[in-house]
This record gives structure tokens, C-alpha cells and sequence, in this order.
């Protein structure tokens, strides 16, 4: 054997030898980050499950809450004239699992790390149920960015801060090909709450929570956009010395499909149409009624009615194919008008579409046009009942899902 191979069989184990070591080094480095961020680890009301019984100090015990009535619009039309049954989607809507801490939504399996409405005091349950977002210690500023009930949420911990802006950056490509909305929220250490996480934040956060909606109008959550999100949150993790922490995928993806089917089952709108009998309605005259009832044109070209919050809650649209807008009206003729009610995206939506009827009938009276249903049959108030009690019976499921008609969750499910 020459000097020439006997060298290189020991650069080869002197290699080796590197190699090993280097690993070693990183497992040991990784194992001390490890402890560190798990030792340091707040208590989070979104992967730390509370005893049954249990209730933060800030959370005194109260009565539940009544359920509320609520409202929204959707993925089918609904004719105000049908029979007084019970509505189809109503009926096939999914049920509800038991377990040991009470009632559980069928989306959401047991063993997910992520804390269920029914283990929690009942002013807690309110706040998550609403979309608002307790803090690790003690209930924070509300937010309606982040929810187990309707997110697929990531845990990042990091060993020091990290600044906003190289959170929402380093994955910022991979994760704009997904679908999907993504909101990001740290943890405040000074306020103890957590803050909406801002692109131009200067803010650092050392514990972090990405939330992946797992369902909208559009459908469910894909199995391509997970991917893509597991890969790019363990990649922001590793690049900014973190540790990552999500749900199981296909628990994930099987609550996202049945979330969806429910959200299907109660996305409705209500329309009430008003039509004209010989005469066109004339831009200027409905521009005069609209606003005279507190309308406002939206950037979608339709009249919004809204609430002294500023939420919707119907609109007012041309039957024909031009929108609305403040120079069109002053030409505009069309042949009838609809008003819409989208129920999911309405808190009492009973009352809501009492209001819209007589509306409607104003401007049928005033227009001198003719109140009738999607068949073009005459309107009462007497036909519209059927309808009220159908829409508390949906309002009513969406309730029993802590997914209130017309609330933060909703508006962001039906969106």
C-alpha cells in the first residue's frame, strides 16, 4: 500500500471522525434549545387542555349564556315560499360526540391539541366561541384572528425574540401560494395579551401562533395548501432557531371536510323582490328611498343597510346586470330590485329579515311595483313566516357550533 493511499484512508477517517462530532454537537445544542423553550413554555388556552372543572383566575363563574340568533347568505338561494317542515340542511346537519368534559363539535376530534369550548368557564366559552382569544394567564384584548374551531393553528416558540417583520418574511413566498387566509399572532410580555402580528409590527414575539383557515365559501382546506403550510412553518422554525408544533394532518384535513358540509348545510340567502307592474323604477327614485332608509352604496355596487356597529345587514340589489353607483343612478332604470339577507353572516336574523320585509314593502308601495317571491307569486307576511322560524333554526345549529350567525368566525367561514 503506498504513502499515497495510506494518506487518504486517514483523511477519509479523519472525516468520519468530523462528521460525528459535528452531530453530536447539533443534537446536544438542539436538546438544550429544546428544554429551554418547553421549561419557558406560557400556559396557551390553544394546546394546553384545561381540567374539566377548571377556570382561569380572571374567569369568575356565570350563568351560560343564551344561545343567540343569528344570520347569512350562501351557497344556495332560498325561496321565502316553502311549507312550515323542518329545512333539509337543517336535518342533515352533522351531530355532536360526548366525552368526559361534555359536549364536543363533531369537527373537532378529541385527542387534538387544541382546548374544546365545552372545557372551559362559561365567560371563557363565550370569548373563544365569539373568535376572541384568551392570553396565556389571563383573558386578553379581543381578537377575532385565531380559532381552534375554525384554524388549523401552529405553535412557534423561540429561545429569544424575533422580530415581526422577519416572522411574516422568511415563508412569506411559500406561503402566498395557499389559498387559504393565514393570520399570525405573538404574545406581548408587557401586556400579557396577544397581539395581531402586523407585516410592519416592530414588535418581537418569543411565542407565536400561525393560524391556517381550514374553510370558507370556497370550499375546505386542501391537502396541497397543508403541505405547503406544515413545510414552511418547520422551515421558519428551523432558519430563526425555534421549535414548530401542529395539529395531526389528516385530523386536520377530516375536520376542515366536515366543518365545510356543516358551513354548506346553513349557507342560505333570503331574497324578497320587488318588480315592477308596467312602469320602469327610475335610478333617482330608488337612490332617494335607499338613502332615505339608511342605505349606502358599497364597492360591490350594491345598497348596504348596516347596523350602528356598521355591520350589514341586508342589501339591496338590481335585478338587471349594471350595479349601483352615485353617477349611474341618475340615469339608471331597471325593471325590479332584491333585497338579500345572508344568513349566516347576520346575528338575529329573525328580526333582521322582519326589518327587510318592511322595507320591501315600502319600496313596493312608494314604487308602486309589486312585492312577489323568486316564482314571481305575490309576498305576504303570512308566507314569510315559515321562513322566520327556519332561519332561528339555522341560527340556532350555527349557536350550538360556537359559530354565532353575524360573529367574527362566521363572517371570516362565509367569507
Amino acid at each position: 500500500m503506498t504513502d499515497l493511499q495510506m494518506g487518504l484512508m486517514g483523511l477519509g477517517a479523519t472525516a468520519v471522525i468530523v462528521v460525528l462530532a459535528y452531530n453530536k454537537w447539533q443534537e446536544h445544542k438542539h436538546r438544550k434549545l429544546a428544554e429551554q423553550l418547553l421549561n419557558a413554555r406560557q400556559a396557551d388556552v390553544l394546546l394546553d387542555e384545561t381540567l374539566p372543572g377548571e377556570m382561569p383566575a380572571s374567569s369568575p363563574a356565570q350563568p351560560e349564556p343564551a344561545a343567540r340568533a343569528n344570520t347569512r347568505k350562501g351557497r344556495e338561494r332560498f325561496d321565502p315560499l316553502l311549507d312550515g317542515g323542518q329545512p333539509a340542511a337543517a336535518e342533515g346537519m352533522p351531530d355532536e360526540r360526548t366525552s368526559g368534559t361534555g359536549r364536543i363539535p363533531a369537527f373537532l376530534a378529541a385527542s387534538d391539541p387544541v382546548i374544546l369550548a365545552d372545557d372551559i368557564s362559561p365567560e371563557l366559552e363565550a370569548t373563544v366561541g365569539a373568535g376572541e382569544l384568551p392570553g396565556p394567564r389571563e383573558i386578553g384584548t379581543p381578537l377575532h384572528v385565531l380559532s381552534p374551531l375554525i384554524d388549523y393553528i401552529a405553535a412557534l416558540e423561540f429561545s429569544s425574540s424575533v422580530g415581526a417583520y422577519r416572522l411574516r418574511e422568511t415563508q412569506r413566498v411559500a406561503l402566498q401560494r395557499i389559498e387559504k387566509a393565514i393570520n399570525w399572532i405573538g404574545y406581548n410580555e408587557e401586556s400579557n395579551e396577544w397581539d395581531l402580528i402586523a407585516d410592519d409590527s416592530d414588535r418581537a414575539y418569543r411565542h407565536v401562533r400561525i393560524g391556517l383557515q381550514m374553510v370558507d365559501r370556497r370550499g375546505p382546506l386542501r391537502s396541497s395548501d397543508l403541505s405547503i403550510f406544515d413545510v414552511a412553518v418547520h422551515d421558519l422554525a428551523t432558519e430563526l432557531g425555534g421549535l414548530a408544533e401542529l395539529p395531526l394532518r389528516e385530523t386536520a384535513l377530516e375536520a376542515a371536510a366536515e366543518l365545510d358540509q356543516f358551513c354548506a348545510g346553513v349557507d342560505i340567502q333570503i331574497g324578497i323582490n320587488v318588480i315592477s307592474q308596467g312602469q320602469v323604477f327610475a335610478g333617482t327614485k330608488l337612490r332617494a328611498l335607499a338613502e332615505s332608509a339608511g342605505m349606502v352604496i358599497d364597492p360591490a355596487g350594491r345598497f348596504a343597510r348596516c347596523d350602528d356597529d356598521g355591520s350589514v345587514l341586508y342589501h339591496l340589489v338590481n335585478q338587471e346586470d349594471k350595479g349601483f353607483s352615485a353617477e349611474a343612478m341618475k340615469s339608471l332604470t331597471t325593471h325590479g330590485v332584491t333585497f338579500l339577507l345572508d344568513v349566516p353572516c347576520v346575528a338575529s336574523g329573525d328580526s333582521v329579515l322582519s326589518q327587510m320585509f318592511e322595507q320591501a314593502r315600502r319600496f313596493a308601495d312608494s314604487l308602486h311595483g309589486a312585492l312577489v317571491d323568486d316564482n314571481r307569486h305575490p309576498l305576504s307576511e303570512k308566507a314569510l313566516e315559515p321562513i322566520r322560524r327556519q332561519v332561528m333554526q339555522y341560527q340556532a345549529a350555527m349557536s350550538a357550533r360556537h359559530l354565532a350567525a353575524g360573529g367574527p368566525l362566521a363572517l371570516r367561514l362565509f367569507s
